[in-house]
């Protein structure tokens, strides 16, 4: 199994503060709290290689930040921090998130010498005119160019996206999700748009100057993103922002929920199967195959998708099997 070992770098190297952007609130503090990022580092990579030993596959993640807006010796001081360990075989490779404005081929180049595999970049939204009034101090086009040079060079590149932003509407949202699938990253994040304190986004709610997506639209239209995005198989490796104590305790409104992207996949397979069932007709038994691991997803949240399915399936049934073999998310059916 693969280890990922995450490094929170909290708001380091970010040249604006944006609309929504409270860092501290949503990732929370690294165990260490020293000025000194590099021998953190050191620490948090001992203390998980201790904690998860002879993983096949190992690597470091810088989170929170801004990475390749860092400056310079801070960047090389921490690639470096990690070079011992690849050197050893006990880290395979090393992901980063940053800005697409702060991606040039000379930075790209550089990244790859050090050892870095895998680039994640914050988009946020593929419309100008939603990241002008988030504050976000890039365009699309500089998205579009970040994601280019990444993957000319054949790393592994990701992307984030933000449901609900000022601004932004669903056509817009949707149409920003199809420009994403014309970059073929090779793994997204999908995250509703939370109000958390100490933003310019709480100031707008406060004075009533925005609302949120609600928790049902939320689900709703990032689980038509994940669909439209796994249709062309690029995975989605999270819906939703992680839940920590310190993420609620700052969280003022939004569709937030602990297990989101749960949410959004129990939707997604209702949506799926409703399909099915509609397609079977009346009288018929859709026997179905999924893999064990997307069994709860299916059934939702107290079988609540199983209830919904059955009232709707005028007098067609459903019967569940399950089977490792089946890759996740997919499925086969027959009905007699």
């Amino acid at each position: 199994m693969s280890l990922i070992i995450p490094f929170f770098i909290h708001h380091r190297g970010c040249p604006h503060r944006c609309l929504f952007c409270n860092q501290a609130g949503i990732a929370g503090p690294n165990r260490e709290n020293s000025d000194d990022p590099v021998k953190d580092l050191g620490r948090t990579i001992d203390r998980w290689l201790e904690r998860s030993p002879q993983r096949e596959e190992v690597q470091v993640a810088f989170y929170g930040g801004s990475f390749t807006c860092l400056d310079e010796d801070v960047q090389v001081g921490l690639l470096q921090r990690v070079n011992p360990y690849m050197k050893k075989g006990l880290v395979r490779s090393i992901r980063l998130s940053t800005r697409p404005d702060c991606i040039t081929d000379e930075i790209a180049d550089f990244l790859i010498t050090a050892g870095v595999r895998t680039v994640e970049i914050g988009a946020q939204s593929m419309n100008n005119k939603v990241l002008q009034k988030a504050g976000r101090g890039h365009t699309a086009e500089q998205v579009i160019n970040a994601i280019q040079l990444l993957g000319v060079r054949g790393m592994e590149t990701g992307m984030q996206l933000m449901a609900g932003l000022p601004g932004e509407s669903t056509r817009s949202f949707l149409d920003g999700v199809r420009t994403v699938i014309g970059l073929s990253p090779d793994l997204v994040r999908l995250y509703p748009t939370l109000v958390m304190e100490h933003t310019e986004l709480a100031e707008l709610y406060l004075h009533s100057d925005w609302r949120p997506l609600s928790l049902e639209r939320a689900v709703s239209l990032i689980a038509r993103a994940w669909t439209m995005l796994d249709e062309h198989r690029i995975r989605v490796i999270r819906m939703g922002l992680q839940p920590t104590a310190e993420l609620e305790k700052q969280l003022i409104a939004g569709p937030y929920h602990p297990a989101f992207g749960e949410l959004v996949k129990s939707r997604c397979w209702y949506r799926k199967i409703r399909s099915l069932l509609v397609r079977a007709g009346r009288d018929k038994t859709l026997r179905l195959t999924i893999n064990d691991r997307d069994y709860s997803a299916l059934a939702g949240q107290r079988r609540e998708n199983l209830e919904r399915l059955e009232k709707l399936a005028h007098g067609a049934r459903l019967e569940v099997d399950v089977d490792a073999s089946v890759e996740r998310g997919h499925y086969r059916y027959i009905v007699n």
